[in-house]
């Protein structure tokens, strides 16, 4: 290599290593552990497994083919990474596990399979014509879902009397830097860097060094993606109904789906933690907006999952509902019940038997 393509070679590997470096901290070490978080280190796996692909081919062309399928392989998992980012960043993607798992592992498993069946050495064309196409098309669709999930940040960004926070700002760049990068791949504008290989691999460390600046730009900014912050920063404002309406959506949907309620030492701090908001901003939420207290609110779920079951089997027995459903003693449950229901558990499983008999 002459002197230039040194220089091309340190600036772009550099972008690239430090991608992983990155990537590594945020997947094992970054503590507390966060979903956005750990979406943006699979991102940055997936962008610098591609571009290290791309940066070795250029400098050195004769590169066995394991090399591109496994950077092939990155280049799959760069659409979903930036999607799911996006969507958990936004506090959208709470209980999507298993579709997020399956497609990673669908995508895994389709590059690892055509790597057994038509290794690259062999059939090149195969993967540069077809596999590489369809991962285009499919990069393409999850940057439009990506698109659509950002549309009200774009609004807000375009009017000039919303000033966007910081967390905006870091989406919308991760967002573009993702379509700059491949962009310098395909796009004969780039060429300049004489070659569509290094000036992805250029464009991702510009891109890079851009995100890291946005990202220790304010003192707070490692709490960035502990928690939404436009349905939070309200701590000393009232909520308005409309956040309102979006936080009891997502307090309601994860209660349902991992019955929280049933967990007699459920705190107000851990509630709020699960909805990426702080316990104050909980209880606001509760006493201003709902109504109700914690104990309260909580209690509701308790007793209707009770009638739920004194319903579904008549041969329970009451003191056993009670603990099933998250009370800690049997005078506790009797209390709650008969103030959401103005009976016993007792009179209401005798009032369902007279109704069934007749």
């Amino acid at each position: 290599m002459n002197l230039g393509q040194q220089i091309l070679f340190f600036f772009s590997a550099l972008g690239a290593f430090n991608g992983f470096i990155i990537s590594a901290y945020l997947l094992l070490f970054k503590k507390p552990k966060s979903t956005p978080s750990y979406f943006l280190g699979l991102l940055l796996l997936s962008v610098c497994l591609k571009i290290s692909k791309s940066l070795l081919f250029y400098f050195y062309p004769a590169l066995p083919g394991i090399y591109i399928q496994i950077g092939i392989l990155g280049s799959s998992l760069v659409g979903p990474s930036l999607f799911y980012f996006i969507k958990s960043a936004l506090g959208q993607g709470s209980k999507n596990t298993m579709i997020q798992k399956g497609t990673y592992l669908f995508w895994i498993l389709t590059i690892v399979i055509a790597s057994i069946i038509t290794p690259y050495d062999s059939k090149p064309g195969v993967w540069d014509n077809y596999i590489g196409n369809i991962i285009s098309i499919q990069f393409t669709v999850y940057v439009i879902l990506s698109a659509w999930l950002l549309r009200a940040v774009f609004v807000k960004f375009l009017s000039k009397g919303d000033n966007i926070s910081t967390t905006e700002k870091l989406l919308l760049s991760v967002f573009i830097g993702n379509i700059i990068v491949p962009a310098a791949f395909k796009l004969p504008i780039f060429s300049f860097f004489n070659g569509h290989c290094i000036s992805g691999a250029l464009f991702f460390s510009a891109v890079l060094y851009l995100n890291i600046f946005l990202f220790i730009s304010r003192r707070k900014t490692s709490n960035l993606f502990s928690e939404n912050q436009d349905l939070v920063r309200y701590a000393n404002k009232k909520i308005t109904e409309e956040q309102a309406m979006i936080l009891t959506d997502r307090l309601q949907k994860i209660l349902f789906e991992e019955e929280l309620y049933k967990n007699p030492d459920l705190k107000l701090n851990d509630l709020a933690k699960k909805i990426n908001i702080s316990g104050h901003q909980l209880s606001q939420l509760l006493n201003d907006n709902l109504g109700k207290s914690f104990a309260a609110y909580i209690n509701e779920f308790r007793i209707n999952e009770a009638c739920e079951l004194i319903i579904n089997d008549m041969g329970i027995k009451l003191e056993a509902i009670g603990y099933e459903v998250g009370f800690n003693s049997k005078s506790t449950f009797y209390t709650a019940f008969k103030k959401y229901k103005q009976t016993t558990p007792m009179q209401y499983r005798e009032q369902l038997l007279v109704v069934t008999s007749n």
